[in-house]
C-alpha cells in the first residue's frame, strides 16, 4: 500500500531519469545498441596523494541479482511510464553485459576507469545509480582510513562510528571499507558479524555513573570480563580517580584471577598530556603492557599533533570523522558513455565541455600500471585503446596528456593490467575475496607507491598518461566537435 513501509526492491533506487531514458530507448527500438560506460572520479578526496578503491563485492551482487517485481511495475505505471512492451520488458529484465573493474583494495587516481561496463543501452543504464553509490561511498571511506592509517605509523586504528554515520547501510559497509583502507576492526558488531570483522569495544560513561562510585564501577566490570575488559577513565578525574581505581581493580581483581587487564581509554580532555601521565603511572604499577586507547573527535590533524606532542597512544578510536569523511564528504565519482556499437565496430564517444576537467576520455579503453623491476614501485599509470598491447621488451614513451612536450622514456619495466573481468554475459566470473584478502593485498599494493605520493599534506602527483594512439583518437574528436560548434 502506498505510503507503508516494505523491504523495497534495491533495483528501484535510482534516478528517475535512469527509467524515463530506458523507455525512450525502448521506444525508438535501441534497447539492443551495446554502449561502453566508464566510472571514474576526477580528483583525489582530502586533496590527497591517492584513493583506495572499495565495493565491488557489494555491486556485483547488485548487479547479478537485479530484477523488478510486480510492485515495482505498479509504481512505473502510477507515474507515467505505462507502455505495456516496455513493462513487459522490465518485468523480464536482467543484467546479460560484461563488467571490468579494478580490484578492491587497489590504489587508484583521478580519471582513470574503476569499472567499465559493456552492455546493451538499457541495461548499462539502469545500473548507474546504485553502482556510484556504491563505488563512491565505500572508495571514500577506505580513503579516508587509509590517510588516518598512514598519519599513524604503525599505531593501530579501530572504527568507531557506527552512532555517528548517516544511516544504517553507511554505519556497516563503512566498517567495512574502513578495515579494507587499513583499519584493525570496528564497534559495529552488525558489520563484525556480516564481513568478519574484529570487534572491539570498552564500557562507557553511564556504566560508571550509574554505580555508586568509580572504583565500584571498575569492579563489577572486572568480574564480568577480567580478561578482555577496557576501563574507561575519565568520567570524574583521569589522573586523581580514574587511573587510580583502574590500577587498584587490576591488583585486587584481574591478576587474582589469573588474566592481564587489557586497556584503558581516554575520551576527553588534553590526550597528548594525560597519555604520557597515564603511561607513566601504569608503568610505575608494574603495568607497562597495558595499552592506551584514545577517542574522542580524532581526525588525521588530530593523530598528528599528538604523534608530534609525544603522546604515548598505542590504538586511536577514530568515529564520525572517519564513518562520514568529514573533511571531504563527497568522492564525486562519474559514470560516463564512452563508445557503442555499430555494424559490430566500437565508435568512440567524448563529452566536450567548456570545463576541461569534464572532457571524457573516449574509448573502450585498458589501464595499466606501469611497475620499475628494480625498485616494485609504480611509475605512472597508462589508459589505451582496447586492442593496445604493450611489449615490455621494449622502451616506452610516455608524455604528459595535457603538457605533451613533458616526456620520458621508460625500460625495464612491467605492464600489469588493472581492469579484470568481473562479469561476463550476465555471470559472475570473478571470485570473492575476504576482506582479509582484500586489505594485505591493499598493503601490498600500497607499497608500489612512492612515498612522496602518499604523502598527507602537498602530495607529489602521480601520473595517469595516455597512450600516444589513444591521445591522439581524443584530440581527433576534440577538433571534430570544436569545429561543430563555432
Amino acid at each position: 500500500m502506498k505510503g507503508n513501509f516494505y523491504e523495497a526492491n534495491q533495483a528501484m533506487l535510482m534516478d528517475f531519469y535512469e527509467m524515463t531514458m530506458s523507455n525512450g530507448y525502448f521506444q525508438h527500438e535501441m534497447k539492443d545498441t551495446i554502449v561502453y560506460f566508464d566510472m571514474f572520479f576526477r580528483s583525489n578526496p582530502d586533496d590527497g596523494g591517492l584513493a583506495i578503491f572499495a565495493g565491488l563485492e557489494q555491486l556485483l551482487n547488485y548487479i547479478i541479482d537485479i530484477h523488478f517485481d510486480e510492485r515495482d511495475i505498479d509504481y512505473l505505471r502510477s507515474i507515467g511510464i505505462d507502455d505495456s512492451n516496455f513493462l513487459e520488458y522490465i518485468r523480464n529484465f536482467k543484467f546479460s553485459g560484461d563488467v571490468w573493474a579494478v580490484e578492491e583494495g587497489t590504489p587508484v587516481f583521478p580519471r582513470e576507469p574503476l569499472i567499465v561496463v559493456r552492455a546493451p543501452i538499457i541495461e548499462a543504464q539502469l545500473i548507474e545509480t546504485m553502482l556510484l553509490l556504491t563505488v563512491n561511498h565505500q572508495t571514500l571511506i577506505a580513503s579516508k582510513a587509509n590517510r588516518m592509517v598512514r598519519v599513524a605509523q604503525g599505531v593501530p586504528i579501530v572504527e568507531f562510528g557506527a552512532r555517528r554515520a548517516q544511516g544504517k547501510d553507511a554505519a556497516t559497509k563503512g566498517a567495512r571499507a574502513a578495515f579494507i583502507g587499513g583499519c584493525i576492526g570496528t564497534s559495529n558488531m552488525l558489520a563484525g558479524q556480516r564481513y568478519d570483522i574484529p570487534v572491539y569495544g570498552t564500557m562507557a560513561h553511564s556504566w560508571v555513573q550509574l554505580f555508586d562510585d568509580e572504583y565500584e564501577a571498575f569492579k563489577r566490570y572486572a568480574e564480568v570480563y577480567p580478561a578482555t575488559g577496557s576501563f574507561l577513565v575519565d568520567t570524574y578525574n583521569t589522573l586523581k580517580s580514574g587511573i587510580p581505581n583502574a590500577i587498584r581493580v587490576f591488583n585486587e581483581i584481574i591478576l587474582p584471577s589469573g588474566h592481564k587487564p587489557m586497556s584503558i581509554r581516554l575520551d576527553s580532555g588534553d590526550l597528548a598530556y594525560l597519555s604520557k601521565e597515564a603511561r607513566k603511572m601504569l608503568d610505575d604499577a608494574g603495568f607497562d603492557y597495558v595499552k592506551i586507547m584514545a577517542s574522542n573527535s580524532i581526525k588525521e590533524s588530530t593523530i598528528q599533533q599528538l604523534r608530534d606532542q609525544g603522546a604515548m597512544i598505542d590504538i586511536y578510536g577514530v568515529g564520525e570523522n572517519l564513518i562520514t569523511s568529514s573533511s571531504d564528504a563527497v568522492l564525486g565519482g562519474v559514470y560516463k558513455l564512452v563508445a557503442a556499437e555499430e555494424d559490430k565496430q566500437i565508435i568512440p564517444k567524448i563529452k566536450v565541455s567548456e570545463n576541461v576537467e569534464k572532457i571524457t576520455v573516449p574509448g573502450f579503453k585498458k589501464l595499466y600500471r606501469l611497475i620499475d623491476k628494480v625498485s616494485g614501485k609504480a611509475l605512472a599509470d597508462l589508459l589505451t585503446l582496447h586492442d593496445e598491447v604493450i611489449d615490455e621488451s621494449q622502451p616506452y614513451e610516455l608524455f604528459d596528456p595535457v603538457h605533451t612536450w613533458k616526456r620520458t622514456v621508460i625500460e625495464n619495466y612491467e605492464a600489469r593490467e588493472l581492469l579484470v573481468p568481473v562479469i561476463a554475459r550476465g555471470e559472475r566470473v570473478y571470485e570473492p575475496k575476504t576482506l582479509t584478502e582484500i586489505q594485505q593485498y591493499r598493503e601490498r599494493e600500497e607499497r608500489r607507491i612512492w612515498d612522496g605520493v602518499k604523502r598527507i599534506v602537498n602530495p607529489h602527483r602521480y601520473f595517469v598518461d595516455l597512450s600516444q594512439s589513444l591521445w591522439d583518437l581524443q584530440d581527433q574528436l576534440l577538433k571534430h566537435y570544436s569545429h561543430r560548434g563555432r
